[in-house]
């Protein structure tokens, strides 16, 4: 297998994962902004993503790997209901004295911040293990 495949398949999870961390910190900082109009709050928003397969093609009798590794699809928001909390003293108060904020669910934004966190820190370690099987490699064959 061509080490840059390994490489470049880390690099995309990396990539994923840094987006979704990104997202979810977007997330996070807007779940308290409100806005005068409800149609204008804050929609949280989730990173949509695909694998990509890896494919093998032999080319000159030799066997090599096309990289696969993950791929954003779409960054879109959540059809999620607005979080209305009695407030009648806020400048954004409707008549009935209640203001509209992002339903953003704090729990499962911090269930994000780890899963990616965690599917970061394996690409990183795939990536390190590649590269150390590649200078290896090169090392093996340099003592000849």
């Amino acid at each position: 297998m061509d080490y840059n495949a390994g490489f470049q398949i880390s690099a995309t999870g990396m990539a994923v994962e840094k987006l979704r961390l990104d997202i979810t910190a977007a997330n996070i900082a807007n779940m308290h902004s409100a806005a005068a109009d409800a149609g204008r709050v804050y929609q949280p928003l989730r990173v949509l993503q695909q694998a990509v397969p890896l494919s093998f093609s032999h080319e000159f009798g030799r066997l090599y790997a096309a990289a696969g590794g993950a791929r954003v699809v779409a960054v879109e928001p959540q059809a999620v209901a607005l979080r209305m909390v009695y407030e009648p003293g806020h400048p954004y108060a409707d008549a009935k004295g209640f203001v509209a904020y992002p339903g953003v669910n704090h729990t499962a934004e911090m269930m994000n911040v780890n899963t990616a966190l965690r599917a970061y820190e394996a690409n990183v370690a795939a990536m390190n293990a590649a590269k150390a099987m590649a200078t290896r490699a090169l090392e093996i064959g340099g003592r000849q």
